[in-house]
């Protein structure tokens, strides 16, 4: 069982900041849109557990993107063990998220909508020896509801450190089999990572007019990649 859960070990991330949200993320760190919404006058919190169709600019300078990529219609249809849209935004606005490799970066490139973005590369390891009781792992791209959205309810969101032990062994999605070995297609942090500057290895720049790779981010650490 050792052998097997060290495999499962995700060593590298990256979260993608809209340019516009750099004086918040130095002044507050990485915050959830719910953390984001509590500091504002502007917003009511009704809307986390609303689609957000637009993107929304609080009072104090930070800027929450849409949910362009999610339609209600394919959440309504994906959704499983009752579990309501609203439930669903809400549980995505209670978490920090980040990719797992550039690839898929890459393939949100679109969503950008031409916005000039910075990528974070993060140590996870060291992030997680802090936050890996707050941390989950999800097998599908959770803001993505396109078309024919992959089935989820809360179980898509697999606490890390059970991910680490049992794979997805814990998810209980009506409807889908077993995952088996698939790796995750993202990690969550709950809440706010205030001290974030401390776990970043790398950043960029990024208009997103070509697609990232490891070239681009220059490192301050030799991090393995989660191959």
């Amino acid at each position: 069982m050792h052998d097997v859960a060290s495999k499962r070990e995700i060593r590298i991330a990256y979260h993608l900041v809209d340019i516009r949200n750099l004086k918040s993320i130095q002044a507050h760190g990485l915050l959830s849109t719910q953390r984001l919404v509590e500091l504002s006058t502007n917003v009511n919190r009704s809307m986390l557990r609303q689609h957000r169709p637009e993107e929304m600019h609080l009072d104090f300078g930070a800027f929450i993107r849409d949910q362009s990529t999610m339609q209600r219609k394919s959440i309504e249809r994906a959704l499983r063990s009752g579990v309501t849209p609203e439930d669903w935004f809400e549980l995505l606005n209670s978490k920090v998220f980040f990719w797992l490799d550039l690839d898929s970066l890459n393939c949100h490139r679109a969503a950008c909508k031409n916005q000039k973005q910075v990528v974070l590369a993060i140590d996870v390891r060291r992030m997680l020896d802090e936050y890996a009781p707050l941390a989950s792992v999800s097998p599908i791209n959770s803001g993505h509801a396109m078309r024919s959205a992959a089935p989820r309810n809360l179980s898509t969101f697999v606490p890390y450190e059970k991910w680490v032990e049992s794979g997805w062994d814990s998810e209980q999605v009506p409807g889908i089999s077993r995952r088996g070995s698939l790796w995750p297609a993202e990690l969550a942090i709950t809440g706010q990572i205030p001290d974030i500057a401390r776990f970043v290895i790398g950043s960029v720049y990024w208009d997103a007019s070509e697609a990232l790779t490891e070239r681009h981010i220059a490192t301050q650490a030799r991090v393995a990649s989660n191959e």
